[in-house]
């Protein structure tokens, strides 16, 4: 690899930059691109069919500017804006926008397919690069700028055959981090002295990261001169519109919006030519984890990846920001812990703000549900397991017990190598711990409790019949509680040996009708051992319990 083939971009000379002291504070105007930029980089482009789902998937996220397509580069393209127009699909609150390049035929079929729009925004380009003006056009800086203006001028002269549209014009400098600045300035401010932009009237003018070469402060830095250099500011929206090349495009769009743009345009799931466009829904959903109104609506997140994928014929990464199938899934046991601790944290504190380790976003704000965030393979610990037992099937596993079913999980995964489904770790926390009715079986018992009130003593008699190795017996004991009495009962008939550690106990659901779920810990021989007990009783509950943990004993 020859790197010194290649060279460096070189710095933005500029004092007292003002963007890096800057915050994000509100949203940008967002236009989607999907329709024209995302679609021309597909291998096989959308029907007219599937660009109008499209188009009213984006309409139902929230956009208002949509760009729509080339209509003059294709019949398709051009179909499908005589669709939208003619079945009326366009809200009033939803400017469309078109692009064409700077030729006088194109300009005049673009405006002929917008006949009888309400609005829209008609997007005019050419390239101004140092290394297009040399390699591609062979033209020199005025001859560039003189194809711009004339495409500028023939708008104006275009726009006023349809005074039942609402018209706005957008220039993009194609290339334009290629390009000198004060030459993307010259030929920018070329543009507005023939359409003559108000306050009230803007004008756009677009500043593409069309290939992305350099890091994400330069492009900052590109856009503050420009914003600080044009004339006539308050009468033009600075608009971005960067690629992907060097995989920082996101971040270059964050600074250039902090670096003053006004406008922002890009792609769902950052589909677009080469490495692509931005993804708007990433920058949106950065937004709204920073507590700002992105005004985009991602909380069916699920849903719009199936339409996009459907559309496009694309895939989202399975490790894509927000919309991956796995990004809000942690094998990893020191993640599983934190993440379950955290959530218990949340239920504790009652914190009304978002505060989980690992997670920066809320899976519900975008219609993902807890049950995917922990899965289970051999990289997971025994905060996963417990995370799943509880959120799952609502049995919350004491600290100690934690430990304890981890290892049988890991030593599962190890053995299948494979991950777990969340059944069947409920398979083997069952098959280990609940219930478990050999060799030792209680069939049947009563009790009889007397409380002395004055030395708040209560004394439990036991009666039960038990099952051992199948054969029965009756046996006694009495002692302060149901499970004492019945350790004392199984001592005196020579099950013994056992030490009683712990016990734990919690409602299994809510409501009068809910079950309990005990857990009791036991010691035999150095050992310990845990049982678990399910019933609408408590009682029976816990000394089934008791002879789960004595019959993992063997």
């Amino acid at each position: 690899m020859s790197y010194k083939k290649y060279k460096p971009f070189g710095k933005i000379n500029i004092k007292n930059r003002q963007w890096p002291d800057k915050q994000i504070e509100k949203a940008p105007t967002w236009c989607s691109v999907d329709l024209r930029d995302g679609n021309q980089s597909l291998p096989i482009p959308m029907n007219v069919e599937e660009k109008v789902e499209f188009f009213k998937l984006l309409v139902n996220i929230g956009f208002k500017e949509i760009e729509v397509g080339f209509p003059s580069a294709s019949s398709t393209e051009y179909q499908f804006l005589r669709t939208l127009i003619e079945d009326n699909l366009i809200p009033d609150d939803v400017t469309i926008q078109v692009l064409t390049q700077s030729r006088q035929h194109l300009i005049k079929k673009t405006f002929e397919s917008l006949k009888g729009v309400k609005k829209a925004i008609v997007h005019l380009y050419n390239s101004t690069s140092v290394l297009q003006r040399r390699v591609v056009f062979h033209k020199s800086k005025q001859e560039i700028i003189n194809i711009g203006v004339s495409g500028a001028k023939l708008l104006m002269i275009e726009k006023d055959k349809y005074p039942e549209s609402d018209f706005t014009f957008e220039y993009s400098p194609e290339s334009f981090t290629g390009t000198e600045l004060e030459y993307s300035l010259e030929i920018c401010e070329a543009i507005l002295d023939v359409w003559k932009p108000t306050p009230l009237n803007k004008a756009i003018l677009n500043l593409p990261s069309t290939v992305e070469m350099a890091t994400p402060n330069i492009y900052a830095d590109q856009i503050e001169w420009f914003c600080s250099n044009i004339k006539n500011r308050e009468s033009v929206l600075i608009s971005l519109h960067s690629h992907n090349d060097r995989g920082t495009c996101t971040a270059a769009s964050e600074l250039g919006v902090l670096a003053g743009a006004d406008r922002v345009e890009g792609t769902l799931f950052g589909n677009g030519e080469r490495t692509g466009n931005l993804d708007i829904m990433e920058m949106a959903l950065n937004m709204h984890v920073q507590g700002i109104n992105s005004e985009l609506d991602f909380s069916k997140l699920p849903h719009i990846v199936d339409v996009y994928e459907t559309v496009t014929k694309m895939t989202v990464h399975d490790r894509h920001p927000y919309a991956g199938k796995l990004v809000y899934t942690a094998f990893s046991g020191s993640h599983q812990d934190a993440i379950r601790k955290g959530f218990k944290a949340r239920k504790d504190e009652n914190n009304s703000f978002w505060e989980v380790p690992y997670l920066p976003i809320d899976p519900h704000d975008v219609g993902r549900d807890y049950e995917e965030i922990i899965r289970i393979n051999s990289q997971s610990g025994k905060g996963g397991a417990a995370f799943i037992m509880e959120n799952e099937f609502g049995f919350i596993l004491p600290k100690a017990m934690q430990v304890d079913f981890g290892s049988l999980v890991k030593e599962k995964t190890d053995l299948l190598g494979t991950e777990l489904s969340g059944k069947q770790i409920y398979d083997l926390f069952e098959k280990e711990y609940l219930n478990i009715k050999s060799p030792n079986l209680l069939k049947n018992y009563t009790i009889q409790s007397v409380q002395n009130v004055e030395t708040d003593e209560n004394i439990v008699d036991i009666q039960a019949l038990i099952s051992v190795s199948g054969k029965e017996m009756n046996i006694s004991g009495v002692g302060n509680g149901p499970v004492d009495a019945i350790f004392n009962a199984l001592h005196a008939s020579d099950i013994n040996g056992y030490n009683f550690i712990s016990y734990d106990e919690h409602a299994l659901g809510s409501g009068s009708n809910s079950k309990a779920a005990t857990y009791i810990q036991i010691e035999y021989n150095g050992k310990r051992y845990f049982g678990v007990g399910v019933s609408a009783n408590i009682d029976t509950a816990s000394l089934n319990a008791l002879f789960s943990a004595i019959n993992r004993k063997g």
